[in-house]
């Protein structure tokens, strides 16, 4: 019997020596699922046949002698929100057809170049426009640590799953914090890729959307991201290749950074003490290790440019899904989507505008004020379950103050297209973890992978294990 909370890595390595059988390890999961799974609600669909095939497949290929990519026979789920041949893809919705999709998107096919067996699909809220992973289509996902808690979102089934032990790493995506609120939330590392890293048919949300991962360690954060950041000839646009593959920077030297400290939110809402402690305490270690941490300010977006974003861009999006039935969506997305109708192609364009014109200043401030930004990841410990889509439902136009607090620290990355990560560096004092940002400049992601591996040594985390999870 395999440790499952093994990092992807080393079960790679250990499929590979044949030391396991990807039948074994598929097998172990599986039966993970089955058992635990229902206490968190993190895998929405599963086919096991098809999953135990395709294991089948992975060893028959590496008896015979055939050359294997670096994930070979190892099992990783895919969010419903991206389409996967044969999958359903559902965007956790009741008004979307359940038919298996014809084709899959870019990320899915780097993964299976990459050896990776598709093992089912993990929770996302409708749309994914939410900071918490509930829907009426699937319920509401818990948080592993503890099940009052939520796992965050959008990528919250994937981070649940990846903290529980039901996956060694997950698919996830990121439009304003998807990957690194439910790591923070779940105590995971979520590697958030620079705008045009990774290949995708569509780039979301005016392209700030991005395909990534939730997995536990840096070093399977850099292989992942390795495997599925190759050009795109056919994409508008990539970012440039990387100078050599991320699993290298891991253990290099990264020189001595200014590193810029963050601790009150861009949109100035409360922070939790815990949170601030979190960051503070990384701070410490990055100094310890060399580099220059001082206070900076943070020249975001302006409100203009944020409700442009919300209301135009983001509502657009929704409403551009592919619905069958729309009257079937949650009301605060059929808001959105009568919202949508109502502007005019003339308005998305100028909010889109405004947001490339302030995305060029916020950007300047990386190598001019500091090389690297360090932040909480979210303003707040992770929050309660089964309430922030019962409050938007009930009151779409209202304030959401908990899901502001969520993405204070994360949604700006996002518009400015920059890397980013989050690590599980602390516990708060209930026991819930709580995630450190670092967000480095245009295509950096070398630079995050040093500091990262560099604070994995300085404040381990790989032995934690969310109670009930074994």
């Amino acid at each position: 019997m395999f440790d499952p909370f093994l990092p992807a890595t080393e079960i790679a390595a250990l499929i590979r020596r044949r030391e396991l059988t990807s039948v074994e390890v598929v097998s172990g999961y599986l039966d993970r699922i089955e058992r635990l799974n229902p206490g968190i609600n993190a895998v929405v669909w599963v086919d096991p046949e098809a999953t135990l095939a395709a294991a089948r497949a992975a060893d028959a290929a590496l008896a015979g002698g055939a050359e294997v990519g670096p994930f070979h026979g190892v099992p990783v789920p895919i969010k419903d929100l991206t389409p996967a041949k044969g999958q359903p893809c559902y965007f956790g919705s009741l008004g979307t057809p359940d038919t298996p999709a014809e084709e899959s998107e870019p990320v899915v096919d780097q993964l299976l170049t990459a050896g990776f067996v598709l093992m089912g699909r993990t929770a996302a809220p409708e749309a994914g426009t939410m900071s918490v992973t509930e829907s009426r289509r699937f319920g509401i996902s818990r948080n592993p640590w503890d099940p009052t808690r939520s796992p965050g979102g959008s990528s919250g089934g994937a981070g649940a799953a990846v903290a529980a032990g039901l996956a060694p790493v997950a698919h996830a995506s990121d439009g304003g914090g998807s990957i690194r609120m439910p790591a923070s939330s779940c105590g995971v590392v979520g590697l958030k890729p620079s705008r045009g890293r990774v290949p995708a048919s569509v780039s979301g949300w005016e392209h700030a959307a991005t395909d990534g991962a939730e997995t536990r360690t840096v070093r399977d954060a850099a292989a992942v991201l390795d495997a599925i950041s190759h050009p795109d000839p056919l994409a508008l646009y990539n970012a440039p290749p990387l100078a050599r593959p991320l699993v290298d920077e891991l253990g290099a030297a990264a020189g001595r950074l200014r590193i810029g400290l963050v601790i009150d939110a861009p949109t100035g809402v409360p922070v939790d003490e815990d949170c601030v402690e979190g960051a503070l305490r990384a701070a410490k270690v990055l100094e310890e290790l060399g580099h220059t941490v001082e206070p900076a300010t943070l020249a975001g977006y302006s409100q203009e440019a944020v409700v442009g974003y919300l209301t135009h861009v983001m509502d657009a999006s929704v409403t551009a899904l592919p619905y069958e039935r729309p009257e079937l969506a949650e009301p605060y997305l059929q808001y959105r989507m009568e919202r949508a109708r109502r502007a005019s192609a003339a308005d998305y364009v100028a909010s889109a505008h405004r947001l490339q014109r302030e995305s060029r200043q916020v950007v300047a401030q990386f190598g001019r004020d500091f090389d690297v930004l360090l932040t909480p990841t979210m303003a707040t410990v992770p929050v309660p379950a089964g309430k922030l889509v019962d409050e938007a439902n009930a009151d779409p136009e209202g304030p959401r103050f908990t899901e502001l607090r969520m993405v204070s620290f994360t949604s700006w990355v996002n518009l400015a297209g920059l890397p980013a990560i989050s690590l599980p560096l602390h516990v708060a004092g209930d026991g819930m973890p709580i995630g450190v940002q670092l967000v480095a400049g245009p295509w950096r992601e070398d630079v995050l992978v040093r500091l990262a591996a560099a604070l994995e040594q300085a404040m381990p985390w790989a032995d934690r294990r969310p109670p009930g999870f074994p």
